[in-house]
């Protein structure tokens, strides 16, 4: 390579330079400069002496630069090029892929600079493989970690049947907060919670006279024995008596206790068959029966109320107040409670339930104060009634099973206008209603305008007109 005489620099601070020094500069500059004729023949290569990555390019030298390129960036070459022959150089560096012997490749980022007076061009470059290699390695750790993310994903699908089908009720505690990191729906069953509500609990806090400390020290010497003693605890809501079987391990450098839990109650004797038919009645009647605390919080239900309701699990119903499922809300949970509470027992009330869609089920309830001092609780039958309304109004229209008081209706024609009729078989039948339903809610009268779909004004009203205003007041 040589000057012919001409000078690179005519002026300015930065000095002439001898041709035999320009080379040296050239290839310190840049990894890799290219000399290139106008016909595309590469007239020199060189290359920076600190880097002996590339090997061995005497060979490019005449040779045409797009024998020693991918396919790709031969186009990209040749329009780059085409531009600076016509007097437009490329304004922004060219990324090319050189290729040898199609044995290896390696990306270059070229600059075009004038070179001389014979219309060659002076491509200076710098190797783009360490950054090639970065971006590959970023790639590749992005890949490890979506597959990391694919497996952690499986690991929990897979972790979450377990939990729900398991039949075992499972709790996750940590040691060092002693509070529950876990649990399936059967633990949230048993200790009358949701399972959301469960999750962040603190243990001792849902058992009763356990504090926190006791509780963990307790469990953790429980690991430590041979014959698996269980760790016996009353639970807070439900007043049961379960065992915690605790198993220790530790996971991200914590130390967690798996607490399987299993009710304690005695085995029924083969003599008390009155108990085994008890609850295999309550599993298997196709009425709905739901035992309750005197709050009215559901202590647990039967399959038949689950399918009343529209309830998926049993943890959805264990727990919340039967208000939410009655049409008229405390209202009827208070008659409910209040006439088992004062007499023992309810014979009959009708009332609608109403399911997770809204639908409106009628129901006749029986209630059933049950006599255990330490554990009181009501128990509720219910009845599915929406078939026999159908029957009753065909009935109540004088259907042939006329019923006695529309036998006595008709005794009276003959005897008064029709008007007359109907005026006091509606007053008596009306105030019947008002009887029953101040007689149901204790004389509660806001509550009776309610069960009536009457204003409070409403009642009173009536209340005056039948003489029953001053009853029970």
């Amino acid at each position: 390579m040589t000057t012919d005489g001409s000078s690179f620099w005519t002026s300015g601070a930065v000095p002439l330079i001898e041709p035999e020094f320009l080379s040296s500069i050239i290839a310190a500059a840049s990894d890799i400069a290219l000399v290139v004729s106008a016909e595309g023949t590469i007239l020199s290569v060189l290359l920076n002496d600190l880097d002996d990555s590339f090997g061995n390019l005497n060979h490019w030298e005449g040779r045409p630069v797009v024998e020693f390129l991918t396919e790709e960036s031969i186009k990209k070459f040749q329009h780059a090029h085409d531009a600076y022959m016509s007097g437009q150089p490329p304004k922004k560096p060219l990324e090319l892929n050189h290729s040898d012997n199609a044995v290896w490749q390696y990306p270059v980022r070229y600059t075009f600079h004038r070179f001389g007076q014979e219309n060659a061009v002076l491509l200076l470059g710098r190797d783009l493989r360490p950054i090639a290699e970065t971006q590959q390695q970023l790639v590749q750790a992005q890949i490890a970690l979506e597959q990391g993310y694919e497996a952690s994903r499986e690991f929990d699908a897979r972790y979450r049947v377990v939990m729900s089908s398991v039949d075992d009720a499972v709790v996750f505690v940590s040691v060092q907060t002693g509070r529950i990191e876990d649990a399936n729906g059967r633990a949230a069953a048993l200790l009358g919670l949701k399972s959301d509500a469960l999750v962040g609990a603190a243990l001792a806090s849902l058992f009763k006279d356990r504090s926190g400390a006791e509780l963990t020290e307790s469990l953790m010497n429980a690991t430590l024995t041979d014959d698996g003693a269980p760790v016996s605890v009353r639970t807070s809501r439900t007043h049961q008596t379960i065992d915690l079987y605790p198993t220790l391990f530790r996971a991200a450098g914590q130390r967690v206790l798996m607490c399987r839990l299993a009710g304690s109650e005695a085995v029924a004797s083969n003599t008390d068959s009155a108990s085994n038919h008890a609850v295999s009645l309550f599993r298997g009647t196709t009425d709905a029966i739901v035992f309750m605390d005197p709050r009215g919080t559901t202590l647990s239900v039967n399959d038949a109320f689950l399918d009343l309701v529209g309830a998926t699990h049993l943890s959805d119903v264990v727990g919340q107040s039967l208000a939410e499922y009655l049409a008229r809300g405390q209202i009827d949970l208070g008659v409910l409670l209040e006439n088992a509470a004062r007499t023992g027992q309810m014979r009959v009330y009708a009332t609608r339930l109403v399911n997770d869609l809204g639908a409106r089920v009628p129901v006749e309830v029986s209630a059933t104060a049950l006599e255990d001092a330490e554990n009181p609780a009501v128990a509720l039958i219910m009845r599915d009634v929406s078939r026999l309304e159908g029957v009753r109004k065909v009935e109540s229209s004088g259907g042939p099973s006329m019923p006695e008081p529309g036998r006595n209706v008709m005794d009276l024609i003959g005897s008064a206008s029709l008007k007359e009729i109907v005026a006091e078989t509606t007053d008596v039948v009306e105030k019947m209603c008002i009887e029953t339903a101040v007689n149901l809610t204790r004389n509660n009268r806001v509550a009776a305008a309610e069960m009536l779909g009457l204003s409070r004004q409403s009642l009173y009203v009536k209340l005056r007109k039948y003489g029953l205003l001053s009853k029970n007041g």
